[in-house]
């Protein structure tokens, strides 16, 4: 079976793609990826001047066998049996690297809860609602997109949840 092929978006992501699309009030921030980072949600922080509980990674989790996106603060990790329970299942592991690439259209470090290729079920941490705005990736390494949790949520459909630990 041939591979569909995937149409480059003009002027972005697929992410800053779909807020454009969706009309959202959205800041692009590009920084100088460093391969060798030991964490990319870090080093986006730092190299934004951006607090670490304001930048959120995005994660992809298998729940009692359905992928489900989690998007928590960089400065902590991902509370598997509370992302669990937010979506009513029972068991929660981290997604194979491959399949969350493959399913998301995004590379590991690069993988955005905006303008995904299948859209997933997604739950975002309770703690974004203390902010105005979060940082959340952009889609690639080195490229970040700026917006308020609430327009994140709503583009995303997503719950929110305490699902991280600090």
């Amino acid at each position: 079976m041939a591979k569909k092929a995937r149409k480059q978006q003009p002027g972005g992501t697929p992410a800053t793609v779909a807020l454009t699309t969706a009309g959202t009030a959205f800041t692009v921030h590009a920084y100088d990826h460093d391969s060798s980072a030991p964490s990319y949600g870090e080093e986006a922080a730092e190299a934004l001047g951006v607090a670490a509980d304001r930048v959120f990674k995005t994660l992809v989790a298998e729940v009692d066998g359905e992928l489900v996106v989690a998007v928590v603060p960089v400065a902590g990790s991902l509370d598997l049996k509370a992302l669990a329970s937010a979506v009513g299942g029972k068991r929660a592991a981290m997604a194979d690297p491959a399949a969350a690439e493959r399913t998301t259209g995004y590379v590991r470090g690069g993988i955005s809860p905006l303008g995904q290729r299948r859209r997933l079920r997604t739950v975002l941490d309770a703690s974004a609602g203390s902010h105005a705005t979060i940082c959340v990736s952009a889609g690639r390494r080195g490229l970040e997109v700026e917006l308020s949790p609430a327009d994140l949520a709503a583009l995303t459909g997503a719950s929110l949840a305490p699902i991280g630990r600090a």
